[in-house]
């Protein structure tokens, strides 16, 4: 099977030679608005993947693991974490590793056990908030990154582990998976923290399999499963548990800042606060392609792909896709109901996307609103997003009327 790192060719599909990497890190969307006129798979050489950019055929990909396999991102996540993760695994495999945690993340066993430390947590990250004022609080330094990285330490036990080191594995992690062009600095933050978290994981599995618990890691020490794919999975939680949350706090308040009407009807209504999370998360979605690659020669929206060739739904323009989406670019929490694409889709569907709706959604930004008066984006202050293949709010200064 040819590899992902071996050229090749367009197959029958539009190259797009012009698309550039800076670009796409600044801003992706104008990029995939041109790569969506062009069809909706695109052959870009920069990148030597297909891209398919609309809703139905990111769908598409999803279902179909016989044809397109997500061992495209076992190469990425074997690279981040050292070994394979069941994100780049296809079913029945994958399955048996995600079995272990189904349980705990259902929404009945978030709202009942995780939700009490979720609003601990966020009363915790808002009194820190608070405490650094508001004329130079960030929103992801001082709260929505701690807040993430202790949510995710308690769902997933890691004890002794501090916020600034879940911070810190987590973007050294991300970092590695979306390291294309393989820069050096990258790929040693990556091996420093695998390091770090293997030592951790040496002690504290041997604990849960003799104390074992409701969190995640101690599911997954007394699943039976090969003690490398826990820890790999274990650092795959690190790596997603942090970043969406996070990000997800920040957009939906760089969204809210910049739509107050959007903002008076959260008031006027505020059941309606997870549904302002999930059109953030379509909005501006913090991961933006899951590479598949090829298993059997197939026409693919009408384009013939080769055995081994990477092809990659890209979320990002998926959830902008106007045959799908009214407006798409606009944050609007009035429009038609469609389920977005922002944690994926079919078996690999991110596994903490519930505890992000409640953890986010429903305790950790409507608490911000609720205690700060007037909380906006700082414009006074430099802010910036950043990212493409993980996309984000980077400094998010905020500020809001003292009382």
């Amino acid at each position: 099977m040819t590899t992902i790192d071996q050229p090749l060719s367009a197959g029958g599909a539009p190259t797009a030679d012009w698309v550039d990497m800076g670009e796409l890190s600044r801003d992706p969307y104008d990029t995939y608005r041109r790569l969506r006129e062009m069809g909706p798979v695109v052959w870009v050489p920069v990148l030597n993947r297909y891209l398919c950019t609309s809703y139905s055929g990111c769908r598409a990909l999803e279902a179909d693991q016989e044809t397109f396999t997500s061992t495209a991102s076992a190469l990425a996540s074997t690279r981040a974490l050292g070994g394979p993760a069941m994100l780049g695994k296809d079913d029945p495999e994958h399955a048996v590793e995600r079995a272990p945690i189904n349980r705990s993340m259902r929404p009945k066993n978030i709202r009942e056990f995780w939700a009490p430390l979720f609003e601990r947590n966020a009363r915790m990250g808002l009194d820190e908030l608070i405490a650094v004022g508001p004329e130079e609080a960030d929103l992801n330094r001082d709260f929505a990154g701690p807040l993430s990285a202790r949510n995710l330490t308690d769902m997933v036990g890691l004890k002794g582990a501090r916020p600034t080191d879940m911070v810190r594995w987590s973007h050294a992690f991300t970092s590695e998976q979306a390291n294309i062009q393989d820069v050096p600095a990258i790929r040693e933050d990556a091996q420093r923290a695998r390091r770090e978290v293997d030592e951790l994981l040496d002690e504290l599995i041997p604990y849960y399999r003799e104390h074992p618990d409701s969190s995640l890691a101690s599911a997954w020490a007394n699943s039976g499963i090969p003690l490398e794919d826990v820890y790999a999975n274990i650092k795959l939680t690190i790596a997603g548990g942090l970043n969406e949350p996070k990000h997800a706090v920040s957009t939906m308040v760089w969204a809210l800042t910049d739509h107050p009407d959007q903002l008076e009807l959260l008031f006027a209504a505020p059941e309606r606060w997870a549904e302002a999370f999930d059109e953030a998360v379509r909005w501006v979605s913090p991961i933006a392609i899951l590479p598949r690659i090829v298993t059997r020669p197939t026409t693919f929206e009408g384009v013939d792909l080769p055995v081994g060739a990477v092809v990659c739904p890209v979320i990002g323009a998926a959830n902008h896709d106007p045959e799908v989406f009214e407006r798409p670019d606009e944050f609007d929490l009035a429009r038609p109901r469609v389920s977005h694409l922002g944690f994926g889709s079919g078996v690999h569907q991110c596994a903490g996307h519930w505890a992000a709706r409640i953890g986010i959604g429903e305790i950790a930004v409507p608490m911000l609103y609720r205690e700060l008066p007037g909380l906006r984006i700082d414009s006074r202050r430099p802010a910036n997003w950043s990212g493409w293949v993980f996309r984000g709010v980077e400094n998010a200064p905020v500020t809001w009327d003292a009382a």
